[in-house]
């Protein structure tokens, strides 16, 4: 695709056939549908306000020479102008309920409406943490009845339900690790051991509770090499953390070996459960020796994912772990009802507990929708949310494999995920043309260079909730856009050319990063 002398830029319309296209003809910027949206700054001016408000009263002020002393700052735009800012920005944005998202190790899948509804029955939206006991025991029979269901498919013995994301739970099973050996007098074990093929905040979090992280290499098959993981251990290390499927979506097959060597040499084992969903149903992680693993609701149980929202993870704990949980937690009474145990100080029922890791019991609304989705599948419905999201991943392998390379392919089937590198483009080619690409195919680009184990790597999980027509087209997108790039197509390397923002330089927005507006005829003026 090419801009010729005229300035017509031929385009493929829906039919396929050839339109014609004059590049930034129009007035407005807007290309038909495809709304120019500047900043609200742009839109409207901090001097004026979209509202009439009479002057506020002269009134003694009681805030302690605290009050502000200037304009605050913000656009003045009427109620329309401010509606269509939003909407049109959000015409802008990639979500799940426009398209497939290819996102490896994210674990993108439909959030089902019939858990929105529940969430939103007034018995559950409406519930506030600092009511009564009493008045709150429909909540705590979720929250109970949630955790059983969690504790029945890992098969573990307890579960701290507090932590409010993956990595939080992660740093919550690292704190019991560290409590417990801080319990038997074993303070020299400093060591984490984590291999290449985990989560990139699994290192972060071993840090953060203190520990020194040490690297395991993988095997050429992407796993973890058992050997290597055997001859550094000793009376310095205080556990592994793997991640299982891991992140080169691929099973842990020494799983049960990794544990038994690490237990037998004092240690402990944390699992981290991003890829639950792979499994769920079909492997429970307390068979295979771990000691504590987090649970994100939002990936295996459909709770809404990104965007800096409500994350909640779970937290099972094995039974040398389960002494130590956090607090809170529900309890039942002999009479039946249900007791939240929140005090800091340390009772008898939980003297080694090393203390409070949120405000609050958790995130009521991600465990209603968890719960939700739990009930509506049953037993049989969530082993087949694993085995169909297995299925979904290898049709991707298969299907591209003979135009991308798979590191891994040769050496039998993935798991929740498939992944690809950038070897076989044309010269000059990376997996950032690809991703690139993709946005002009009306998708948003996989997970790219990561995990670091593969050069150029594109890592793609589908999910169970995809059909085999989407996962078609997006198949049929991303052979189109690796062909390109592999007969050298040089108009890859300026896409996306139908986003609402060309390719941009990531590494100058990286290094000098415009994180605040400024007026551009105040800044002129500075200067």
């Amino acid at each position: 695709m090419t801009i010729n002398q005229s300035g017509w830029r031929p385009t493929m319309g829906n039919s396929g056939d050839e339109v014609a296209e004059v590049e930034g003809a129009t007035f407005t910027g807007n290309r038909a549908l495809m709304l120019e949206e500047p900043l609200i700054f742009e839109r409207g001016s901090v001097d004026v306000t979209g509202v009439d408000i009479e002057d506020a009263p002269k009134v003694a002020s009681r805030l302690g020479g605290l009050e502000r002393n200037r304009d605050i700052g913000l656009p003045g735009l009427s109620e329309p102008e401010t509606v269509r800012h939003y909407t049109r920005l959000s015409r802008q944005n990639y979500a799940i309920d426009l398209g497939l998202f290819p996102l490896g190790s994210c674990t993108m899948k439909h959030n089902p409406r019939l858990n929105e509804r529940v969430a939103r029955m007034p018995g559950f939206a409406d519930v506030h943490p600092l009511q009564p006991v009493d008045t709150v025991q429909g909540a705590f029979a979720v929250v109970d009845e949630l955790a059983d269901w969690l504790l029945k498919l890992t098969n573990m013995t307890s579960i701290a339900m507090s932590p409010k994301a993956g990595a939080h739970g992660e740093l919550c099973g690292v704190l019991c690790i560290k409590s417990a050996l801080e319990k038997r007098g074993d303070t020299e074990r400093k060591i984490v051991l984590v291999p290449e093929s985990a989560h990139g905040t699994n290192p972060a979090t071993a840090a953060f509770a203190g520990f020194k992280v040490e690297n395991i290499p993988a095997t050429p098959e992407g796993r973890v090499d058992l050997e290597a993981l055997k001859a550094r251990l000793g009376p310095d290390v205080a556990g592994v953390m793997i991640t299982n499927p891991n992140t080169c979506g691929l099973f842990e097959r020494d799983m049960k070996a990794i544990s038994d060597a690490v237990h037998d040499a004092g240690g402990y084992v944390y699992c981290d459960g991003a890829n639950f969903n792979a499994i769920v149903g079909r492997v429970r992680p307390g068979d295979l020796g771990i000691d504590a693993m987090h649970i994100n609701l939002h990936k295996t149980f459909s709770t809404p994912h990104g965007g800096g929202g409500p994350g909640s993870g779970p937290v099972v704990l094995s039974e040398a772990l389960a002494p130590f949980a956090p607090l809170p937690f529900v309890t039942r009474q002999a009479d039946g009802s249900l007791h939240l145990v929140e005090e800091e100080t340390v009772g008898e029922d939980h003297p080694d507990s090393f203390g409070r890791m949120t405000a609050f019991h958790g995130q009521m609304g991600m465990f209603t929708r968890a719960l939700t989705y739990i009930l509506s599948h049953g037993a049989d419905g969530l082993r087949q949310v694993a085995e169909d999201s297995v299925l979904n991943a290898n049709y991707i392998l298969r299907s591209l494999e003979d135009v991308l390379e798979a590191p891994f392919g040769p050496s039998g089937p993935c798991m929740h995920e498939a992944i690809f590198s950038d070897a076989g483009l044309a010269e000059g080619f990376s997996t950032l043309d690809i991703a690139k690409a993709l946005i002009d195919e009306g998708f948003h680009p996989m997970t790219m260079y990561f995990p670091l184990v593969v050069h150029g790597a594109m890592l793609i999980e589908p999910t169970e909730t995809e059909s085999k027509g989407s996962l078609d087209q997006f198949i049929g997108a991303l052979r189109s856009v690796a062909g390109r790039a592999k007969a050298g197509d040089e108009t890859l390397k300026s896409a996306p050319h139908f986003a609402p923002r060309r390719r941009l330089d990531e590494t100058q927005a990286a290094r000098k990063p415009m994180l605040v507006w400024k007026d551009p005829v105040q800044a002129e003026a500075a200067e």
